[in-house]
């Protein structure tokens, strides 16, 4: 376990000025840690305002942190935004703003803390992911590829660290703000023939409020991850996140099988 028990933790949290972000940082200070937050805007007292796509200013940050508190504990990577639009839909400009939060910055804030982690063999990274990380639905292309790629990072960050604690938390629709307008982006430039993806959108911006998730908890089960340090690399949260998991993993299931005969036939 790399969390410790002899004084308070130092967490670093990225995307902090709203939703999940905020209420895990309003718990860890309640529970008298030490709170890095973070967020591009830094409209909220006690948060250092942060581009994550400036490696520079990530380093700093860092930096600045561990000169204050000492040694970073846990590393959050929550920052994002929802997207929704067709795929044909997506610009150049807007697919790649989405990967410069979600991944990119993810990786400006890998590469600063993790010399120090390996120095210690010790420390935390949480990378907050969604079921759209492992499944996806129409209209949410932009968002699922870009979670789908931290999927794939954090899995072989955890493969290649040793010491160091890696997990991808998975919640599924949480009662926040995520679908409001300021935290969803919409195509500059629709197309005629998504009808159904247009209803989609329009369901989707009345959904705030009916969500199945609750935030409080979602952020409490973040913090009992790092504390007990014992969960599965993947950590649902969510009934509806359960469900919709159990159902891509039969239905990759039924592709593997379904195309066996194929597959074998390209063996040297």
């Amino acid at each position: 376990m790399t969390y410790p028990t002899d004084r308070p933790a130092t967490w670093f949290v990225t995307g902090t000025s709203r939703g999940l972000g905020r209420e895990l940082v309003d718990q860890l200070r309640e529970r008298g840690d030490n709170v890095a937050a973070t967020s591009r805007t830094a409209d909220r007292p006690g948060t250092l305002q942060l581009d994550l796509t400036d490696e520079q200013a990530v380093i700093k940050a860092v930096r600045a942190t561990e000169d204050r508190y000492g040694p970073i504990d846990v590393v959050v990577n929550n920052a994002g935004y929802g997207f929704l639009g067709a795929v044909e839909e997506v610009s150049d400009a807007e697919a790649r703003q989405m990967f410069d939060v979600q991944v990119f910055g993810v990786w400006n804030v890998l590469r600063a803390v993790l010399p120090s982690f390996r120095e210690r063999r010790s420390g935390h990274i949480i990378n907050v992911s969604s079921i759209l990380g492992l499944t996806a639905f129409p209209g949410w292309g932009l968002y699922c590829a870009a979670k789908y790629a931290l999927e794939g990072l954090t899995e072989s960050l955890a493969a290649e660290l040793d010491g160091i604690q890696v997990n991808l938390v998975e919640p599924g629709y949480t009662r926040t703000d995520f679908l409001r307008a300021h935290s969803l982006g919409l195509p500059a430039r629709t197309i005629d023939g998504y009808g159904a993806i247009r209803e989609m959108t329009e369901a989707h911006l009345a959904m705030p409020g009916t969500q199945l998730g609750d935030p409080v908890k979602v952020a409490a089960a973040i913090i009992q991850v790092a504390v007990t340090g014992n969960a599965p690399l993947h950590q649902l949260l969510g009934s509806d996140s359960y469900g919709l998991a159990k159902a891509r993993v039969d239905s990759l299931t039924g592709d593997v099988e379904a195309g066996r005969e194929l597959t074998f036939t390209t063996d040297v």
